[in-house]
């Protein structure tokens, strides 16, 4: 029974229709019931107030490892991984994180499946069942986890700003755990990690420690009966949630200055100073207030000045870690090779553009505009999935009163300049910490950082140290932004005519233009999407570099401006594609317009400057030398990508080009990349029809008109689209290939197995396929086998071209050896199909069914699936009713069929592709694998563009606007 239900009443966007009821359960466990009559999925999460903090000396990664554990059984579901097994059965996912304070975990599941997944999550909490087999095996899991974190950056620079903090406060532990921390060290103590475990969670785990979320389709009564029912025995011991008063860093940990090595080409800035949390102001909002100003991009703003001075690609700056008790507001900056030249010089404009906010104050209006802003965005918020929902939810009960669990801090309603003005004020040179990243510090550093060996050096620097830089930094006239013109006033809904699916409004010489008013989110938001398909973009490794530098200049050009449609909700992208390039804005429609303009007038009057280019070339050397550091399991697919699909060039012979390529270059490109185009154009969401065919119009006569067009409509012979290599039935073709990365102890396999092109009863079998062996794959192939910590196997669409595959990352294993347990697992799986029962085969149709019908969340959701269909040029954009009605005319004897002909090992029509990446730990087996002889069915594919030359290619979808009928 609940003994608690009270009439706060918890604050919902405008447009929320569901209906909410927050209860306390006699054990004291606060639960939130949302009740969606129109949701496809059910979904709960559990915020547990018990996290890393709370790991004993020593054992650091129990909390971690304890959240793996749950997972297993529980006394009344004691079978291993029945859990996960039920979960993907029934159409859902399952996931958990740990992080400083808290543990979350959560799921979603087809809605007929909810009242038995839920009885097994809250089991968890229940009566677990931690076996001794389970323990060792999952401490691999951890371990296989952390190793593949040993080589990111990011996890390296996080734990070296966490090293240098005070060893008695708990923000210093590490935090993951690995072998050494969960079975070593403990066992050369005398302890079991076992009996430490059991004893954390019955320590830890009490329900007034815990918020509960729950979301279900159901009326909020039923979902009440139900959720007394199922938590009502979890133990109460009357814990008191983890508290640690105080900052992380003493005064030896401020004011300094650390040089680190990173893994990756770059230079970095991460600078940081100790705030008071501005949780305890949410509604005042100092921290994102300050935020906004210090990350603004606008013309005036700090990243203006160091971009303009050509010192720096981005900037942001946010309160990063924080709990009630700390919290570090951070900047960092991504430098260029000037720009760490000037390190002292942008620290000092850092300082001096503090100083200008300190003196100017805080200003009502940019706080208004900004309030202003987050109504709006909280008020028509997109709707999201409910396993996304629930998460975020479970985690703002921990924090905020009830009134605000759905808001959080999202609603920033009380100016309050003095709360703004003392945040400001602890932005001191006195407090700062300084983290410079880069790999020119190789060799000259004294340290290195325990867990990830991450090599630095600390220097100190006093407040005098700090004025010098402000004093000598350049003399820029840095300002506060202007009043913003994107915000949306007008959130008027058109009158649209109702639309099940996009049609072909207009046609041209120049362009196709798909249509689709929003009929089912009611939002004042849309979606334009304008592909130019440019023969000239991707002809050969030059042009395509260059089609990369050219919009990513538009990109930046257009920065400052289009910065504030960004804030104000209103989000642009240029992006380069297979054949081109195209064109998104997404976002309120009010002022879409305008932005969408300017973009256009910014390619169509298009100039090299010199300088810029010289910025961006750097940076997309950079990030093309850094591919050598992809993870194994990034690269293998990658590789394969690069086997199959036509008509792409390797980023290594791109990286060759990139050197001897200048500004003149690309001011010769680009006219003559435009010269030739073709538009597809899909628009979306609050637009009437006659506003959709004016912005074509407008572009076309940008681009096409006039008596010096700058575009030329194409040929019919230059619709060029992508084709994927057709594998010839009944071989095994293998690619093997070292890592780029000599420190990477992971290898890779990617087992790709080609089944068909695009048919949609041919669909709806892999599908079912993948969805009946996906739990049993990673259960055999990672929780027993312990082959690695990433164990996936997913669908795969090549552009049409449809197959499933394995994807196995590991460091106990090579890649040779776990693609023969993948062909093992499909021979055991081969068993369990044939002795599936009708019901069961029933139960995973439905299951399938269910996720078809899954209607989309959201505007943006939807318009990409219609945009695949489009780019893909299948155009089957009744797919999931169509694959619906094909799953419930398939016969379980027809599923088998299509497994014993296209899947199962030595299937005849099989056709496998298998990319292996050795890492340094099976380097060595690679070498016996080139000296093997290859037998019959393999083969080995030495070269990647003769084999893709020497192959057959799959027809495209895409025939060109010539064949298509209004």
């Amino acid at each position: 029974m609940a003994v608690g239900k009270d009439d706060v009443e918890i604050i919902k966007p405008r447009t929320d229709k569901r209906q909410y009821r927050r209860l306390v359960l006699k054990n004291s466990l606060q639960v939130l019931l949302i009740s969606d009559p129109d949701a496809d999925k059910c979904a709960a999460s559990m915020n547990v107030s018990v996290g890393a903090f709370c790991d004993p000396v020593g054992l650091e990664g129990l909390a971690h490892f304890l959240e793996h554990m749950l997972f297993y059984a529980s006394e009344k579901y004691p079978v291993e991984d029945s859990y996960l097994k039920y979960i993907s059965e029934h159409g859902g996912m399952a996931n958990a994180f740990t992080s400083s304070e808290h543990t979350n975990y959560y799921f979603d599941v087809n809605p007929d499946s909810f009242e038995e997944a839920l009885d097994r999550f809250a089991q968890f909490f229940i009566k677990p069942l931690m076996s001794a087999d389970a323990t060792i095996r999952e401490i691999k899991a951890v371990h296989s986890e952390n190793q593949k974190n040993l080589l990111s950056d990011v996890w390296r620079i996080n734990q070296l700003w966490k090293h240098l903090s005070s060893e008695d406060h708990p923000y210093h532990k590490f935090s993951t755990g690995n072998w050494e921390t969960l079975e070593v060290r403990p066992r050369a103590k005398g302890l079991t990690t076992r009996h430490e475990l059991i004893k954390f969670y019955n320590e830890h785990y009490s329900s007034n420690l815990m918020h509960l979320v729950v979301y279900s389709k159901e009326s909020v009564d039923k979902i009440q009966v139900l959720v007394e029912n199922k938590f009502q025995d979890i133990r109460n011991t009357d814990r008191n949630r983890f508290r640690f008063p105080g900052q992380p860093c003493t005064s030896e940990h401020l004011q300094i200055l650390v040089r680190a090595v990173p893994i990756r080409q770059g230079h970095k800035l991460r600078i940081g100073w100790p705030i008071t949390p501005s949780i305890r102001h949410y509604k005042e909002a100092p921290g994102r207030y300050i935020s906004h100003l210090i990350g603004h991009e606008s013309e005036g703003s700090l990243f203006y000045i160091l971009k303009t001075l050509g010192w720096a690609t981005s900037l942001a700056a946010d309160e990063g870690d924080w709990t009630l008790d700390y919290s570090f507001f951070e900047v960092t900056v991504d430098l260029t090779d000037s720009g760490h030249e000037h390190m002292q010089d942008v620290v000092g404009l850092l300082f001096k553009y503090i100083n200008l906010l300190q003196q100017s104050g805080a200003s009502k209006w940019i706080f208004d505009e900004l309030s202003a802003v987050c109504e709006v965005t909280f008020h028509y918020q997109d709707k999201v999935p409910p396993i996304d929902y629930v998460v975020t939810v479970a985690a703002n009960m921990e924090t905020y009163p009830p009134q605000d669990w759905l808001v959080g801090e999202s609603l920033p309603s009380n100016f309050n300049p003095e709360i703004i003005q003392m945040t400001l004020k602890e932005l001191s040179p006195k407090t700062v910490r300084i983290f410079w990243e880069s790999k020119q510090f190789e060799g000259k550093t004294e340290m290195v950082e325990p867990w990830y060996g991450t090599a630095y050096s600390v220097e100190n620097i006093n407040e005098s140290i700090i004025q010098d830089w402000i004093l000598s930094a350049p003399k820029e006239n840095l300002h506060l932004p202007a009043p913003n013109v994107f915000v949306p006033t007008d959130l008027s809904l058109k009158d649209t005519q109702e639309a099940k699916f996009p049609v072909l409004l207009r046609k041209s010489s120049y362009s196709t233009l798909w249509y689709k008013p929003d009929t089912m989110f009611s939002t004042p938001k849309a979606f334009v999407n304008i592909y130019f398909n440019c023969p000239h973009a991707s002809s050969s490794p030059e042009s395509e570099v260059l089609t990369d530098i050219f919009t990513r200049l538009l990109h930046d050009y257009l920065n400052e401006y289009a910065y504030y449609a960004e804030v104000a909700g209103l989000y642009y992208g240029i992006n380069h594609t297979e054949g081109g390039f195209e064109v998104t804005v997404v976002g309120y429609n009010h002022k879409l317009r305008i932005l969408l303009e300017t973009i256009f007038q910014k390619i169509a009057q298009f100039k090299v400057q010199p300088d810029r280019f010289s910025v961006i070339k750097e940076m997309v050397t950079k990030e093309y030398h850094n591919n050598k550091f992809l993870q194994p399991y990034q690269l293998a697919m990658y590789y394969c990508s690069l086997i199959l699909q036509d008509q792409t060039w390797p980023w290594t012979e791109e990286l060759e080009v990139l050197p001897h390529l200048e500004a003149e270059d690309l001011a010769k490109f680009v006219p003559m990349m435009l010269s030739r185009t073709f538009l597809e154009c899909y628009i979306a969401g609050n637009i009437e029809s006659n506003e959709a065919g004016s912005i074509i119009q407008y572009i076309e006569d940008v681009f096409f008109k006039g008596s010096n067009p700058i575009c030329q409509p194409l040929f019919p012979s230059q619709h060029l689209t992508n084709r994927v290599v057709k594998l010839e039935k009944g071989k095994n073709y293998v690619y093997s290939n070292q890592g780029l990365n000599p420190s990477d102890e992971n290898s890779c396999l990617v087992h790709y197995i080609q089944v068909h092109r695009d048919d949609f009863f041919m669909n709806v079998a892999l599908q079912l396929l993948n969805l009946i062996a996906k739990q049993p794959a990673f259960h055999q192939l990672r929780t027993v086998e312990q082959l690695g910590y990433i164990t996936a196997l997913r669908r795969r669409n090549d552009f049409g071209i449809h197959g499933v595959q394995f994807i196995i990352q590991s460091s106990v294993k090579g890649p040779k050896y776990i693609d023969l347990r993948v062909e093992s697992f499909l021979q055991m799986f081969e068993s369990k199909l044939y002795e599936m029962t009708s019901d069961q085969f029933k139960n995973n149709v439905n299951a399938l069914i269910d996720m078809k019908l899954e209607k989309h969340k959201n505007l943006n959701e939807e318009s990409g699936f219609y945009w695949r269909e489009i780019s893909d040029g299948t155009l089957k954009f009744d797919r999931r009713e169509a694959e619906v009605a094909a799953l419930r005319q398939l016969t379980q004897q027809e599923l088998i069929d299509f497994f014993n002909e296209n899947i199962k090992a030595g299937a005849p029509r099989k056709k496998t592709l298998s990319v292996r990446v050795y890492g340094r730990l099976h380097a060595p087996e690679l070498k016996e694998e080139t000296s093997e002889s290859a037998e019959p069915h393999i083969v080995h594919i030495d070269d990647i563009f003769s084999f893709r030359r020497s192959q057959p290619l799959y027809g495209s979808f895409k025939g060109g606007f010539v064949q298509m009928k209004l």
